[in-house]
């Protein structure tokens, strides 16, 4: 199974793992799972980097590529199809981050690890 990682997720992993539920902390140590990191979140850690509402122990661009890498987790790159999709969506949630994963997940078949409540609305796998 593919898990595609939330934003929040991500960083708790690589900086605050006690903050993660059994269930994630269960699924993502999963040998047979992969784990997926969206650009989107990519690019969520940088405006909030750069607006000063994220603190990373060095900017965003050197430090994801090491978390990449250190937790082997693969890049979810942004398809038109999943651009496209995040207009079909019910307005239930606005967050455009939070939208464009809930596309990607619906589009490739992922499944999201979030604490997100309005996810499950969606009709998407949720671990949490």
């Amino acid at each position: 199974m593919t898990l595609l990682l939330d934003t929040c997720v991500f960083i708790w992993l690589t900086q605050e793992p006690a903050k993660l539920s059994a269930a994630a902390q269960t699924a993502i140590n999963d040998p047979a799972n992969t784990l997926a990191f969206s650009h989107a979140s990519a690019w969520e850690m940088h405006l909030k980097h750069h607006a000063g509402k994220l603190s990373l122990p060095d900017p965003p661009r050197q430090w994801i590529p090491l978390q990449l890498a250190a937790w082997k987790i693969h890049e979810q790159g942004i398809t038109l199809h999943a651009v496209h999709r995040t207009s079909d969506l019910p307005d239930i949630h606005r967050d455009p981050f939070d939208r464009m994963l809930i596309a990607q997940a619906l589009e490739e078949n992922l499944t999201i690890v979030s604490p997100d409540q309005f996810f499950p609305s969606y009709g998407v796998n949720v671990i949490w």
